[in-house]
């Protein structure tokens, strides 16, 4: 990874994807649902539903949801999602 990149733009899709723009041109298409489907909890769960999975927002440089899912840069970046 390139010493300092900023997400510049981001949208979060039905299919439980969020496709994203790095500053440094990068393009990335991350599977959260696969993410959440490889680890379950209720409060994950729940954005498996569409309509909970568009209300994502960019907070501090990292995509969250809710006050209970958050993806730093670094593994958004690298397409590299972790627990």
């Amino acid at each position: 990874m390139v010493d300092y990149v900023t997400i510049v733009s981001f949208v979060c899709h039905d299919d439980i994807t969020v496709d994203l723009e790095f500053s440094d041109g990068t393009h990335q298409l991350v599977d959260i649902g696969a993410f959440i489907r490889s680890h379950p909890h209720p409060q994950y769960n729940k954005y498996l539903k569409p309509s909970n999975f568009r209300k994502c927002r960019l907070e501090y440089g990292n995509v969250c949801w809710g006050n209970d899912l958050e993806f730093h840069i670094e593994d958004l970046y690298e397409n590299a999602l972790s627990v």
